[in-house]
């Protein structure tokens, strides 16, 4: 009778657990849509005529700013500021790899990257608390 009920509480403690791992409450699932926020980036100078804007890929997710380059691009600088124009934070960054950057202050913001050949681009994003 004692190995019965004990049987018994294992398949009951088994299944609980294995019902809340499927209904999400156990918080061992990732969030859809907490990836991060795509930025958009555009082209503001060009002087090489070829467009690499696909080429940078800035995330935002909450106050971490993810910047991907997916080609070599050579040393890229990278500044962001606010859209009054105060600097954040400058940067240097070899490619093709990736960088963070914490963000402590909720606002508007502007990242720029310049390339070695003198092309620049852009993108706006907003961190909000």
């Amino acid at each position: 009778m004692l190995k019965l009920s004990k049987t018994v509480l294992m398949l009951c403690l088994t299944l609980s657990g294995a019902l809340c791992y499927a209904s999400g409450m156990a918080g061992t699932e990732n969030e859809k849509g907490n990836d991060g926020t795509p930025i958009e980036v555009i082209e503001s100078t060009v002087l090489s005529g070829m467009d690499k804007s696909n080429a940078i890929i800035p995330t935002l997710n909450g106050h971490m700013l993810f910047i991907m380059f997916n080609e070599n691009l050579g040393q890229v600088a990278v500044e962001i500021m606010t859209v009054s124009g105060a600097s954040v934070q400058c940067l240097s960054s070899p490619t093709p790899n990736g960088l963070q950057v914490y963000i402590p202050y909720a606002g508007n913001y502007i990242v720029t990257f310049t390339l070695p050949n003198g092309d620049v681009y852009s993108g706006e994003f907003t961190v909000s608390d």
